[in-house]
C-alpha cells in the first residue's frame, strides 16, 4: 500500500469546496483525513481499519496543521488542492495508515472502504466521500 507524498503548505480549498470548521482531537497536517468524533465534534485522523468505527468513516482533509485542541479547518466537499502528485481520473480511497489516503487500487484486506473522491488534475482531488461500512 503506498500513500500519497503530501506537502502540506500546498494543500488549499478551491473554489466552491465546503469547509468545516471546529476543534482538532489530536495532533493533525494539512493534507490528512479527517474523522469527527460523535461525542465530542472533535477532528482526528481517520484509518479504514481502526478498531473503533466511527474513526474508521472520513469526513474530510484537513486544511491545516493544529495542536490538540486548536481550532481547525476541514475540506469536506469538492474540489481541494491535496500537495501531492495524483492521476486524472483515479479514485482515491482512506487508507491503513491514520490520515493517509490512497489509490483504490492499493485497498487491501481488512481495510474498511471509503472513497475520498477522484482526481480531476494531477493536483486536484474533488471530494466526494462516501463510506461502505464493509471491510474488504
Amino acid at each position: 500500500m503506498s500513500d500519497l507524498t503530501i506537502t502540506a503548505a500546498s494543500v488549499a480549498a478551491a473554489s466552491g469546496a465546503s469547509v468545516e470548521h471546529g476543534v482538532a482531537a489530536e495532533a493533525v497536517t494539512a493534507g490528512k483525513v479527517a474523522y469527527k468524533d460523535a461525542t465530542t465534534g472533535a477532528y482526528g485522523l481517520a484509518d479504514s481499519n481502526s478498531a473503533t468505527a466511527g474513526v474508521r468513516v472520513p469526513v474530510g482533509i484537513f486544511l491545516h496543521a493544529a495542536a490538540t485542541g486548536q481550532p481547525v479547518a476541514v475540506a469536506t466537499k469538492g474540489p481541494v488542492t491535496i500537495g501531492a502528485t495524483l492521476t486524472a481520473g483515479t479514485i482515491y480511497t482512506l487508507s491503513e495508515t491514520a490520515g493517509g489516503i490512497q489509490p483504490a487500487a492499493d485497498l487491501g484486506s481488512g481495510e474498511y472502504t471509503s472513497v475520498l473522491g477522484m482526481a480531476t488534475s494531477t493536483t486536484v482531488l474533488n471530494l466526494k466521500i462516501q463510506s461502505s461500512g464493509v471491510a474488504l
